[in-house]
């Protein structure tokens, strides 16, 4: 019997979205959809926030109803991937079954990126990635306790604003001179510095962590120059580094990531992937880039897609990304990579609303805008099109 199934690995906003997009385009077969975890695919984004600060329910996470994969014919089972067999066509998974596929996807996506240091394995040290991390975070919250999280970056700085809003006693340790600083301007960095300090918690940057210690549970973390700062939990939020295990040992190229195309294509052309866990050319950029963005991850799926099912699409769309901490949402338009100038409209030094433009050569690339949804949208428009805008404009931008 000739097989007419479409396999997606990984539950991901990735998955959940090449999955109904198959339908869209046409794919009439099979579609099953392995995740490995018994909650149909979640929203990841609110997870340090709105979830960690108790503001809303797992249910309201759903990125689908469980009525929309019925209707879809969408089968999800809960079950890890062991193996990829190309020549066979099939997958091993962790409960012993094979599942054979006509094509296949990966979704893959990221994991944190762990703590190598001493005492990283105590008791009271979390990570932050899914629904259930989560729980076990909040099950060690109490108003008064104290709360230390390794890494400045956006995962930090949420989770941080959540804590906060929970009423522990927080700390912010990170390793580079500011915070953000891989990301944003100094600009940036300064004023999510002063928020955060503002609500309360203590930021400490250019600390090194040299170990975690305590009898069993973690109680304090030693810095480089021997402080130490007295812990009830620990959340590290250093990054993360895509699953790109299983396509290796299937022998798919990889290269900070599963390689693809400008169609989703692996070096396998019966075998698409999408989400944090592939990297492609973009042309834009002249170089390969990895994303670890919603947007990205949902257009990335739905020319997946469009390939399985014989369509031409390409991904092409202006890569974007978002950030909610206490008040503020801040939106990304663009890379700011090779940035050479910044233009500011509002003063980040007392506002709690304004945008850092960043130009290369006096071509807007990218900017980040707090509380500004209407520069945000310009900036999209004016980076995709490539349209001259004058500084002046610029700076008066927020004012239009």
């Amino acid at each position: 019997m000739t097989l007419h199934r479409a396999v997606i690995v990984g539950a991901s906003h990735a998955g959940a979205q090449l999955a109904a997009s198959l339908r869209q385009e046409g794919w009439d077969g099979e579609i099953v959809l392995v995740g490995n975890e018994s909650a149909a695919p979640y929203q990841r984004p609110p997870l340090s926030k709105a979830y960690l600060a108790g503001n809303c329910t797992v249910d309201k996470l759903a990125i689908r109803s469980a009525e929309f994969y019925t209707k879809l014919r969408i089968e999800v089972l809960d079950a890890t991937v062991e193996a990829i067999d190309r020549a066979a066509g099939h997958l091993s998974l962790s409960t012993g079954e094979v599942l054979p596929y006509d094509r296949l996807a990966l979704c893959t996506g990221a994991r944190p990126r762990r703590l190598s240091t001493p005492g990283a394995d105590l008791a009271g040290v979390f990570y932050l990635r899914t629904a259930a991390d989560v729980e076990m975070i909040r099950d060690a919250t109490r108003p008064g306790r104290r709360a230390v999280i390794i890494g400045g970056g956006y995962i930090g700085l949420e989770t941080a604003a959540s804590l906060r809003a929970l009423g522990l006693e927080v700390t912010v340790l990170e390793a580079t001179e500011r915070v953000l600083e891989r990301v944003t301007a100094p600009e940036v960095s300064a004023f999510f510095d002063r928020i955060h300090r503002e609500a309360g918690v203590n930021i400490q940057t250019g600390a090194r962590v040299e170990a975690l210690s305590g009898d069993g549970k973690v109680g304090e973390v030693v810095l480089a120059g021997g402080e130490s700062i007295s812990a009830d939990l620990v959340i590290v939020g250093i990054g993360v580094e895509p699953n790109t295990e299983l396509a290796a040992a299937a022998g798919l190229v990889v290269d900070n990531g599963v390689v693809i195309d400008d169609q989703a294509q692996t070096s396998d052309s019966a075998i698409m992937a999408a989400g944090d866990c592939v990297s492609h050319d973009m042309a834009r950029y002249g170089r390969r880039i990895r994303l670890e963005s919603v947007p990205s991850a949902a257009e990335q799926a739905k020319v997946a897609a469009a390939t399985l099912c014989g369509k031409s699409k390409k991904i092409s769309a202006l890569p974007w990304f978002w950030s909610d901490q206490y008040d503020l949402k801040l939106q990304i338009a663009g890379l700011n990579t090779g940035y050479d100038e910044v233009v500011l409209s509002g003063d980040p030094t007392r506002d709690r609303d304004f945008t850092c433009f960043y130009l290369r050569a006096g071509e807007l690339i990218a900017a980040d805008c707090i509380n500004r949804p209407r520069d945000f949208m310009f900036s999209k428009r004016v980076i995709t099109q490539q349209v001259p805008v004058e500084r002046a404009e610029l700076m008066l931008a927020g004012s239009v």
